[in-house]
């Protein structure tokens, strides 16, 4: 099923693959945020005192259908998740949920697996290329997830952490090679 879809196997390409596994399990409760603002916006809106307000029908219409269908992204990204976890092995999803999503520590996780550290992160890298590669499959690029959550300063600063870490990350193996010459 993988059809002409341009591999993601490159670390410092996959960041905002890992910033959506890190938020996975938030976007439950933002979703639930939306519905009380929705519920309150609609409850506000009885109090409206003119066609100029913030309160005019129009104005709140607009209001709830903007915060409807921002939690109709965040579901639709969540379910992406869901399938591209699913559609990868086995073993290396595992990886992806148990490091990302419920946020233990690389030594646990390999530990746990009965792996050597280095074969964690041999491990994590393939699995975060197979996550990568299924996202774009359903059409989630990394433009797209930016756009999607180009309003959620959250998310973004999340995402900033990940790429941060990331460079460092390069530099200091930069470092390594320049000192083996």
């Amino acid at each position: 099923m993988k059809n002409n879809v341009t591999k993601i196997n490159n670390t410092k390409t996959n960041v905002w693959y890992r910033t959506l596994l890190f938020v996975y399990n938030m976007l439950d409760m933002v979703a639930e945020s939306i519905d009380k603002l929705v519920e309150q916006q609609a409850m506000n809106s009885f109090y409206y005192s003119s066609n100029f307000s913030d309160n005019d029908v129009m104005t709140v219409a607009e209001k709830i259908i903007a915060l409807s269908e921002r939690k109709v992204r965040l579901i639709n990204i969540k379910v992406a998740t869901d399938n591209s976890l699913e559609e990868c092995p086995v073993e290396l999803a595992q990886l992806l949920i148990e490091h990302y999503i419920d946020n233990d520590i690389c030594e646990d996780v390999a530990k746990r697996h009965n792996m050597v550290l280095r074969t964690f992160y041999r491990k994590l890298q393939k699995a975060e290329g197979e996550f990568a590669n299924n996202m774009i499959e359903k059409g989630y690029t990394e433009e797209r997830i930016r756009e999607e959550f180009k309003e959620d300063r959250w998310v973004i600063d999340i995402y900033k952490k990940f790429l941060s870490k990331c460079f460092r990350e390069e530099v200091h193996l930069l470092e390594q090679e320049q000192e083996l010459c």
